[in-house]
Formats: C-alpha cells, structure tokens, sequence
C-alpha cells in the first residue's frame, strides 16, 4: 500500500510509488532510488535467479522443433529435441491486438514485482496451503470469449477450457522482466497458453538439473564446432564426432515470440524447463495474456472436481472484471 509520501513497503524496505517489487526482487525505479539501475545491466535479482551464468545459448526452431546452438557459438551445428513447445503466428489481427489493448486499460492495473504491472482473472488460491475459493473471481473478461473460442479451432487446443487469465503488462522504462519459474501443476494443468501482444520478446527456458543433454549434429562435416573432451568418436576415420554433449544447467533456449502469437507450452518444457523474460528482452511496451486450465484433481473424476465444474462455470461466463 502506498504511503502520503509516495513511498510503498517491501521486503527490503520503502520503494518507491510505482513499484511492485519485494524482497530480493527489483525493477529500474527502486534501483534508481538506490542509485542504481543502469539500463542493460544484470537486474540484482539475476544474480539470485543465475549463480551460475549460462553459456550454452540455444535457439528454438518451431519448424524442425529442435534447440539450435546460435551462429558464431562453440555451438553453432548442434542441436537437441526440445518438444511441449507449439507456436502459432498472428493468432490475432493488428486491429484486434489494438482492441484488445483498449479494452483492458479500461480496467486499473495493479503493481507487481520486477517492474510488471498485471490485472488477473481467477479463483483465489493459497498454494502454499493448497486451498481456493471463488471469492470475487466472476468469470474471464468478455473480449477473450473470441479468444478463447479461436483457440478451440488449433487441434492442440481443441479440450483447452481455461479457468483463469492473467494479463501482464511490461515496459523498458519500468525495468519489467520475470524471473525464472515452474507455474503450479496442483491446480493448473498440463497446458500454458499466452498471448504476446504489442511487441516481440523472447521466452528464455533453462532447467535445474545435473544430467547432461546429448546434442546432435547438424552441419556437415568440417563445419560444425566441437570440444574435444565432450565429444564421442564415431568412425575412427573421423576427426570430428557426430554427437557431444553439454550439462543441462548451462543451457538456456531461446523462444523468439512475434507480436500477435500465441504460445502454447506443454510436457516438459511445461514441466521441467523454467520460463523467463530477461529485462533485455523487453525492448518497447510489451502485453501477456496467459490462459490456464484446471489440473486433473478439479476435472471430472479428480477429487475435486464439483469445485472445478464450479470454476469452470464462473470462467466461461465472461463476465469477470480483475480481481
């Protein structure tokens, strides 16, 4: 809550009116505060989220659905399945992104950390204690039930009903990013789905893990890269190997996200990849709206599902403000 004098409470103490943040979590407002904040730096709560830098970079190719290693990198050549990623282009019109954007500034948004502003759309929950009501959650808004209803039209998406919308609102001038993050699986279920609206970003995926990922190789021989003591020989005749692999945890693939998509993250990149946006890929004011629906505990035959036909009801009216 602000104060008279423009000043909020946080974590680390008084912010500054306009910021969201908490604890360990910063945007370019309070760091300015701090005297510092330095557009394109490393925001503190990198340094938390990233002990460890990555240094294998790895670019998402929708078309072969493979982790391409980046042009000019030890690891330009090679590659490895990266499934549970569907991307689908101009989901929505220039007219419609336009319209959209209209209709939810009609609404307040609220603050929210790392220099987001967001305006949500569900049932109140304590995940931490695993409990939810409706509360004053009355339905998703009503310029997504065409949303909603284009998406049933892509075969993925054809049983997605969603039970809550989250929109996010982030700017350069503010600093926004989000950290890396596993979104619940007690109550939301196996499909995450965003809209990117006004500009394109990038999604950066990393996973906490100490195996190790086996690449492929794509280029042909004598062009791709390779580290000698992370490569296996294949024929003995040739100098370079066709795999080699490379420790998860150092791995970060980049998902290019154009306006007007829609992103759809299911399987492991839902389950065991972490999802960030890094404060320097937001380069002009950027909008999310991320639909998700009820894990299989509130579906017919999960334990709760009376309150989840409950949610369901409430979200498909489409007569919800923020909540």
């Amino acid at each position: 809550m602000a104060t008279a004098g423009g000043w909020s409470r946080g974590g680390c103490g008084a912010r500054p009116r306009g910021c969201g943040c908490k604890g360990v979590r910063t945007c370019l407002l309070c760091e300015r505060e701090r005297g510092g904040g330095v557009p394109g730096a490393l925001p503190p709560q990198d340094l938390v989220s990233f002990p460890l830098q990555k240094t294998a970079h790895f670019i998402y190719c929708s078309e072969m659905g493979l982790a391409v290693g980046m042009e000019k990198s030890e690891f330009a050549g090679w590659a490895f399945p990266f499934p549970g990623v569907a991307l689908i282009k101009d989901f929505v019109s220039a007219e419609e992104e336009a319209e959209l954007v209209r209709l939810m500034d009609q609404d307040d948004w609220k603050l929210s950390q790392s220099g987001r502003r967001k305006q949500d759309y569900g049932p109140r929950v304590n995940f931490r204690k695993q409990k939810l009501k409706p509360g004053s959650f009355h339905g998703l808004p009503s310029f997504s039930r065409e949303i909603v209803r284009r998406m049933g039209m892509y075969p993925i998406l054809e049983t997605f009903l969603p039970v809550e919308q989250c929109n996010l609102d982030y700017h350069p001038e503010r600093g926004s990013a989000i950290d890396p993050h596993l979104d619940d699986s007690w109550l939301w279920g196996e499909r995450l789905v965003s809209l990117n609206l006004l500009s394109p970003t990038v999604l950066s995926m990393s996973r906490d893990s100490d195996e190790r990922l086996q690449l492929l190789s794509m280029a042909p021989q004598g062009t791709r890269n390779s580290v000698p003591n992370e490569t296996k020989t294949g024929d003995p005749e040739d100098a370079q190997s066709t795999w080699r692999s490379v420790p998860c945890d150092h791995v970060e693939v980049a998902i290019h996200l154009p306006a007007r998509s829609l992103l759809v993250l299911f399987g492991a990149a839902r389950h065991q990849w972490k999802h960030a946006i890094h404060r320097r890929h937001i380069e002009s004011h950027r909008i999310c709206a991320t639909f998700r629906e009820l894990s299989a505990e509130f579906c017919p035959g999960g334990k709760q599902e009376e309150l989840g036909q409950e949610l369901l009801e409430i979200a498909l009216s489409f007569q919800g403000k923020p909540v």
